[in-house]
C-alpha cells in the first residue's frame, strides 16, 4: 500500500528510475532482450485516458467486435478490456503508473499490455524500459517508412529505439470565424484572413480592429499559447536550471498587452467561457489548433454551433506549430505481442484504414503519401465550410521540429500559464507570478532549480 501511495507522487526522473530494471526490460535500438513481449494472453489491456482510441478501432479495425459492454471487445478469442481515466488533475498518469509499477508480478490477465500517451509527457515512458522497442514486436523501418519523421522522433528513446506509433500527425492551422471576418473585413477568404494574421505585429493590428467591431480576437491567450512555445529556440531546462526562453516570454508580452487592451479574455482552455466562442453570440475571431480541435472542440454535433453550420474557415497564422497526438506503446511484459502488432501496423500504416480515419473523422494522418494525395482530392471539411485544409496540414507538417521537445514540457507549460494567469490579471507583478511558477514546477520537478 505504501507503494501504491507514493506512486501517485512520481517525477518524471522518479518513474525512469523506478521501473528501469522492473519485469521484462527491453534494452532498445537493435537489441532485443529476451522475454520482453510474448503471445498467448487472452486479455489485451488497453490504458488511454478517453474514447477518442477505442472510437477509431471501433470504426476501422475490422477485427475488432464489440460486446454489450463498451469498455469491453473481443479480436478473436482474446478479450479486449479498455481502461479509460480521464486525464485531469494528472489522474490518467497516476493510474497508468500504478499499474506499471505491478507490471513484473500482475496477473497475466491483469498486465498493462498497450497504453496511449501524449506528445508533453511521451519521454517520461519512452526513456524507461516500461515500453517496448516497436522491433521487439516485429515492426520494421520500413514498416514506418511513410509515416512523418517528427511523430518517430516524438516516441524515439537515447538509445535509437522507437517505442511506440501514432495514427496522427498533429500539424496545427488557425480557423476563423467566416461571418466574424466578413462583418470586420468584408472577406472570408482563407488568402485574404491570413494577410491579416500573418505575424504577430499584424495580428495584434487586426484585434484592435475586431474589437472596434465588437468582437475579441481569441477567447483566450492561452489560445496562442502553444504556436509561441512550439517556436522556441531553447528548452525547458537547461544545466538543470528552468529555462524560460525568449519566446516564452513574448507570449506573456504579447498576451498582457491583448488582454489589457480587451483582445483577449484569460479563460482556462475547455471551460465554459472559452467554449462560447464556438457559438455565433460568443464573437471569438478564431482559435488555433490542429484536425482533432476541429473535430472534439468545436461542437460540431451541436445545430446551434458555428461548426455545425458550417461556419469556420482555416488559415495558417502566424506561425506553424502542432500541438498533442495520441501515441500507441506496448507494455514491456504483455503477452499479446501479436495483437497489438496487428493493431499499430493496422491503424498508422495502412493507407486505405489511414484515409478512413480522414474522410469519417475530419483527422490529420501520419502517412504522407496518403495525405499528399487526399490534399488534391476533392476532400471537404464540413465545419470549414467545405474548404479542404490539407494542404495546408502538409506544409505545416515538413516545417514540425522537435528539437526542444523535453521532459518537462507539459509541466511547465501548465504551470508557467497557471502562473501568468494572476498577472495578465493584474493581480501580480510578472516577478511575482514568475516566483510562482517555479516554485510550482520545482516541486513536480525537485531535479530542477531556478
Amino acid at each position: 500500500m505504501k507503494k501504491r501511495a507514493l506512486s501517485i507522487l512520481l517525477t518524471t526522473a522518479m518513474v525512469a528510475a523506478m521501473f528501469t530494471g522492473c519485469g521484462n526490460k527491453t534494452t532498445g535500438g537493435d537489441d532485443k532482450t529476451a522475454g520482453s513481449v510474448s503471445n498467448g494472453g487472452k486479455v489485451l489491456n488497453i490504458y488511454c485516458w478517453n474514447n477518442e482510441f477505442r472510437n477509431r478501432i471501433k470504426d476501422h479495425y475490422s477485427k475488432y467486435e464489440t460486446t454489450d459492454d463498451e469498455m469491453v471487445g473481443k479480436i478473436g478469442d482474446v478479450t479486449v478490456k479498455w481502461h479509460e481515466t480521464p486525464n485531469a488533475e494528472n489522474a490518467y498518469q497516476n493510474a497508468l503508473d500504478l499499474a506499471l509499477m505491478d507490471q513484473a508480478y500482475a496477473a497475466a490477465d491483469d498486465k498493462v499490455d498497450m497504453f496511449l500517451v501524449e506528445a508533453d509527457y511521451a519521454l517520461k515512458y519512452v526513456d524507461s524500459s516500461v515500453t517496448a522497442n516497436v522491433k521487439d514486436l516485429g515492426i520494421t523501418d520500413a514498416d514506418l517508412a511513410n509515416q512523418y519523421q517528427y511523430t518517430k522522433d516524438v516516441v524515439t528513446d537515447g538509445s535509437g529505439a522507437i517505442k511506440g506509433v501514432t495514427w496522427q500527425a498533429c500539424p496545427g492551422l488557425l480557423f476563423y470565424n467566416r461571418e466574424a471576418c466578413k462583418d470586420i473585413w468584408g472577406t472570408d477568404d482563407p488568402a485574404e484572413i491570413q494577410e491579416k494574421v500573418k505575424d504577430w505585429d499584424t495580428f495584434m493590428a487586426s484585434a484592435a480592429e475586431a474589437k472596434e467591431a465588437g468582437y475579441t480576437m481569441v477567447s483566450s491567450v492561452n489560445d496562442t499559447y502553444r504556436v509561441y512555445s512550439n517556436n522556441v529556440s531553447s528548452k525547458w531546462a537547461v544545466d538543470g536550471k528552468i529555462n524560460i526562453d525568449a519566446n516564452i516570454k513574448k507570449w506573456v508580452d504579447d498576451s498582457k498587452a491583448m488582454v489589457d487592451a480587451g483582445y483577449a479574455g484569460t479563460h482556462a482552455l475547455w471551460g465554459d467561457d472559452w467554449n462560447k466562442g464556438f457559438y455565433p453570440d460568443g464573437n471569438v475571431v478564431c482559435y488555433f489548433g490542429p484536425a482533432w480541435f476541429v473535430n472534439f472542440s468545436m461542437a460540431n454535433n451541436v445545430e446551434t454551433s458555428i461548426a455545425y453550420n458550417g461556419g469556420w474557415g482555416a488559415t495558417e497564422g502566424p506561425q506553424s506549430f502542432f500541438w498533442g497526438g495520441t501515441w500507441i506503446c506496448a507494455a514491456t511484459g504483455t503477452d499479446n505481442a501479436d495483437e497489438i502488432k496487428d493493431i499499430m501496423l493496422t491503424m498508422t500504416t495502412d493507407a486505405t484504414v489511414m484515409k478512413g480515419i480522414v474522410e469519417k473523422d475530419n483527422d490529420f494522418v501520419n502517412n504522407k503519401p496518403a495525405m499528399e494525395e487526399m490534399a488534391k482530392s476533392a476532400y471537404e471539411c464540413a465545419p470549414l465550410g467545405g474548404q479542404n485544409p490539407l494542404p495546408m496540414y502538409v506544409a505545416a507538417t515538413e516545417a514540425i521540429d522537435l528539437k526542444n521537445l523535453s521532459a518537462y514540457d507539459q509541466g511547465c507549460n501548465e504551470q508557467f500559464q497557471n502562473a501568468m494567469k494572476d498577472y495578465f490579471e493584474g493581480n501580480a507583478t510578472y516577478d511575482e507570478a514568475l516566483d510562482t511558477f517555479y516554485s510550482k514546477a520545482i516541486a513536480k520537478y525537485p531535479a530542477l532549480s531556478k
